[in-house]
């Protein structure tokens, strides 16, 4: 990557439920699910498609497209029933255990709030966001 970033560090998310629990909206939501993606040592191919070639990943470039994440949580808060939507993303170059992603979702009913999150986290890793795998080969 020319413009190299360093991974960030991450969130709290205590903080996060706090703040979430103080706005106006808070009274409104029943359930908070989140989703925190990690890398991960086995090679996407491997987990999604069963092909082993005996590799690991060691590293992963992750970046994104920081326009599309915010047309991605604008979509997400316009949904029924869904009263608070929050994410954060890493950059730079990752190794596996890393934090990749954090998506809470807040809403009024559990069936809302799955919807919400499977949605949002689709959308992110399908549209938003590059990551390119570094594995050993042996």
């Amino acid at each position: 990557m020319s413009d190299e970033k360093t991974k960030k560090k991450s969130p709290s998310i205590d903080q996060w439920l706090k703040e979430t629990k103080s706005e106006s909206a808070a009274l409104q939501q029943g359930m908070f699910l989140l989703h925190n993606g990690v890398v991960r040592e086995t090679p996407r191919r491997k987990v999604r498609q069963g092909i082993d070639n005996g590799s690991k990943v060691i590293g992963m470039e992750f970046s994104y497209d920081a326009a599309k994440v915010a047309r991605a949580i604008a979509e997400t808060r316009k949904m029924n029933g869904i009263f608070h939507v929050r994410v954060w993303l890493n950059e730079g170059l990752l190794k596996p255990g890393d934090d990749i992603m954090y998506v809470l979702i807040g809403g009024d009913i559990r069936p809302h709030v799955f919807a919400a999150l499977e949605f949002l986290v689709e959308k992110l890793k399908n549209e938003c966001v590059t990551e390119v795998e570094q594995l050993n080969l042996y």
